[in-house]
């Protein structure tokens, strides 16, 4: 266990890029406490798809840090509607940060990418040197081929310039300020609404997608930023580091714990006409563990915190 960081945050200037995401807010907390200056810049200070605009914001605000948390996200079906702008504009975003950063003489990046940079069928769990070794999920390649550009950027940065540039990628994340449109969010935010209105219209049953088998790993935004924040400290090296729990549940048994949180006393109802999607999805957790750390949020805890956050700004 590292005894000291490699890298100190204290007195340091930190750009988190795409603060208002669900991740970036939770970078936000996670720094208030690290005795830093926090940079952050709405759209209306930085396109950040705009490399003259990304190049002038970083040259005038001279962080010694940067976060790269923009991105544009979304669900399978946004992915799979949408593959042009999920690859074009990560591409943009990605690339004009990391290139005006260098210009700026930025001391330390972290480019934060997704599970989904994972070949669909990479052994579980699935350990950083699975990356490349196949083929991707076809619904959202679009998105993972552009986080792989990112860590393959940092990656030739490193090799070409010496920057201490590093990549990381959390699992699949929930928390304060997650997306709670059904039409557009992933499983967790998606059950927790749906058992919430179940309950509300007096509902006998809830039904899941698939045969509820499918397992998949959950990290709290909290424990994920904590995890970030001890990466920039703790790491420097060529290789990424997935962020996760290092844990997985099935999916009926995160619908159980949902209804038991949410206060739904129906039945769930597998609905098997629809698909389960990837067996299994669960990063190593082994090499962060590696560097003194672990989360401290359990999913039942997390769900009822992050249940608290809905009823309070989204129900």
């Amino acid at each position: 266990m590292p005894s000291e960081a490699l890298y100190d945050l204290a007195g340091k200037r930190v750009w988190v890029a795409g603060h208002r995401g669900m991740v970036g807010a939770a970078l936000l907390r996670r720094l208030a406490s690290e005795n830093c200056e926090i940079l952050i810049a709405g759209r209306d200070k930085a396109d950040l798809m705009r490399q003259a605009e990304t190049e002038r914001w970083l040259s005038e605000s001279r962080p010694d840090v940067v976060i790269v948390a923009a991105a544009k996200v979304g669900g399978i079906l946004a992915n799979d509607t949408y593959p042009a702008d999920f690859l074009y504009q990560n591409l943009m975003i990605e690339a004009n940060i990391v290139e005006a950063s260098r210009q700026a003489g930025v001391g330390k990046l972290l480019f934060l990418g997704s599970s989904c940079i994972y070949p669909k069928f990479a052994p579980q769990p699935i350990q950083e040197d699975s990356l490349l070794t196949g083929p991707l999920e076809p619904t959202n390649e679009w998105y993972a081929i552009a986080k792989i550009a990112g860590i393959k950027l940092a990656q030739a940065y490193r090799k070409q310039y010496g920057a201490d540039y590093i990549s990381a990628m959390p699992t699949n994340l929930y928390g304060p300020e997650d997306n709670f449109d059904l039409q557009s969010s992933h499983v967790m935010p998606a059950l927790m609404r749906k058992a919430h209105e179940a309950k509300l219209r007096g509902d006998s049953t809830l039904t899941i997608w698939g045969t509820g088998t499918p397992r998949r790993e959950f990290l709290h935004v909290d424990d994920c930023a904590d995890g970030l924040v001890h990466v920039l400290k703790h790491y420097s090296g060529y290789e990424h580091v997935n962020i996760g729990s290092g844990e997985d549940v099935s999916i009926l048994e995160l619908a159980e714990t949902m209804c038991d949180v949410v206060g739904f006393k129906g039945e769930i109802v597998k609905d098997t006409s629809k698909p389960d999607g990837t067996p299994r999805k669960l990063m190593s957790a082994d090499r962060l563990r590696a560097m003194g750390w672990a989360p401290k949020i359990g999913l039942r805890d997390g769900i009822a915190q992050t249940y608290q956050w809905f009823l309070a700004n989204k129900a």
